[in-house]
């Protein structure tokens, strides 16, 4: 697994060992980051980040910064490995995704770009979850990339604005969804 573009283009990436990790593929990354364009300045989350590839890859096509976050201690160690590896700066962070955006919501962080990539077992039951504990931490404009398995898609309450599917992984590109400026409060 290696980076695919940008200032650490070419970079090999460590993964974790054992199964409990399912990278992002190099083919589905370049693919992925083709269809996104330009994220030069984006705040990046990688939620379920694993071995941090994703935002890793953000960071060398330009992202401003990237917290990673991941409750596995192996992804995690796996993680500061190649951030130290590529002398890359980012926040690890070891929660749980849930807990984590509850606490991003509390502080009000934003973001401009969401990485979300659960083990696929698991995504089909954490849409409904995730989708309500993203929202209050989306910048306006913000997009939302979910990976899952085409058998099991990660759904989210949240605007369609892409789907491919690469064999059997399903990638779905959303946008946060913008207030209602014609409600009363919105105004």
């Amino acid at each position: 697994m290696r980076v695919i573009a940008g200032r650490f283009g070419g970079r090999e990436l460590v993964s974790p060992r054992g199964r409990g990790t399912r990278p992002t593929s190099d083919r589905v990354r370049e693919a992925l980051f083709s269809i996104l364009g330009d994220v030069s300045g984006a705040r990046v989350l990688d939620l379920f980040a694993g071995s941090g590839a994703l935002a890793i890859e953000a960071l060398s096509r330009g992202a401003a910064e990237a917290t990673l976050v991941e409750s596995g201690a192996a992804a995690a160690q796996a993680i500061s490995r190649n951030l130290r590896a590529l002398g890359a700066v980012a926040r690890v962070d070891r929660r749980p995704a849930l807990r984590f955006l509850e606490a991003a919501r509390r502080d009000a962080r934003q973001y401009d770009l969401v990485f979300l990539d659960p083990p696929y077992s698991h995504a089909g039951a954490l849409g409904p979850r995730l989708a309500p504990a993203l929202a209050p931490v989306l910048a306006s404009g913000a997009r939302v990339v979910a990976e899952s398995d085409r058998r099991q898609p990660l759904a989210l309450d949240l605007e369609l604005l892409d789907e491919r599917l690469y064999g059997d992984t399903l990638i779905r590109i959303h946008a946060a969804r913008q207030p209602n400026r014609d409600l009363p409060g919105n105004l």
